[in-house]
C-alpha cells in the first residue's frame, strides 16, 4: 500500500519532459491502452519510442498530438479519415480553433433571442405605420 502510494507520487513529480507510459498516457487522456494502440496504426505520426521488450515510451509531443486527435475524434465528431486529412494537410491546428458544437449552440441562441426581439420591434412598427396610413 504504502508503494503505490510513493509511485503515485512519484508520478506526480515526474518532469514535464519525462517520457510517459502507455498505462500513463492513457489515463490521462482517459482512452484505454488498445485504443493508442490503434491509433498508433492509423496516424504514422504518433510514434512513441519502443524499447526492448516492445515496451512503449510516448514523448510529450507525442502526448499532445494524442490529446488534439482525442479532442478531434471525440469532441469536434471528425472520422479517423478527416482526422488524417488534417494531419497530411497540416491543418489540426485550425481545426483546432473552430467553435464546438457547444459554443456554436450557444451562439445559435443568442442569435435566436436577438432575432425574436428584432422581429418583434418590427411587428411594433408595422403596427404603428398600418395605423397612421
Amino acid at each position: 500500500m504504502e508503494s503505490e502510494i510513493e509511485n503515485a507520487d512519484l508520478q506526480d513529480k515526474k518532469a514535464a519532459r519525462a517520457f510517459r507510459t502507455i498505462a500513463e498516457v492513457s489515463e490521462e487522456l482517459n482512452v484505454p491502452a488498445h485504443v493508442l494502440r490503434f491509433w498508433e496504426k492509423k496516424f504514422s505520426e504518433v510514434s512513441p519510442v519502443q524499447r526492448a521488450g516492445g515496451r512503449r515510451y510516448y514523448r510529450p509531443e507525442d502526448i499532445a498530438l494524442l490529446k488534439k486527435i482525442k479532442y478531434l475524434l471525440h469532441d469536434q465528431g471528425y472520422t479517423i479519415k478527416g482526422v488524417q486529412k488534417l494531419l497530411k494537410d497540416g491543418a489540426v491546428n485550425s481545426a483546432l480553433e473552430q467553435p464546438t458544437a457547444g459554443q456554436t449552440d450557444e451562439k445559435n441562441v443568442e442569435n435566436k433571442a436577438e432575432l425574436e426581439n428584432v422581429i418583434a420591434e418590427l411587428e411594433e412598427i408595422a403596427a404603428l405605420l398600418k395605423k397612421v396610413i
